[in-house]
């Protein structure tokens, strides 16, 4: 080997060892490596929580479009209204003894 070759292999090996403590300190570095993951929870967490609105929210469409859900609805408005008239009722004659 001559001695360019050598002042190559020597720069090679150099530049090997340079990227290999950058892995090493990037693996040490547990603070930098927990907000990263941190990160990636969070926003998979986000993720996940849009999905589910979006759900939420066809489903909840689909609820108020079902057939029995608007059957019921004047059977529950009735519902309501008996039970504010029997209990106006109640305190009219309350007051009135």
């Amino acid at each position: 080997m001559t001695a360019p070759e050598i002042q190559q292999e020597i720069d090679r090996t150099r530049e090997r060892l340079g990227e290999t403590v950058d892995e090493l300190a990037a693996k040490a570095d547990v603070k930098a490596r927990t907000q990263a993951k941190a990160a990636e929870m969070k926003a998979k967490a986000q993720g996940k929580a849009a999905e589910m609105k979006a759900k939420a929210t066809e489903v909840s469409g689909q609820v108020r479009r079902s057939p029995v859900v608007q059957r019921r609805w004047p059977v529950a408005a009735a519902a309501a209204a008996s039970i504010v008239l029997v209990g106006s009722l109640l305190a009219w004659r309350r007051r009135k003894t």
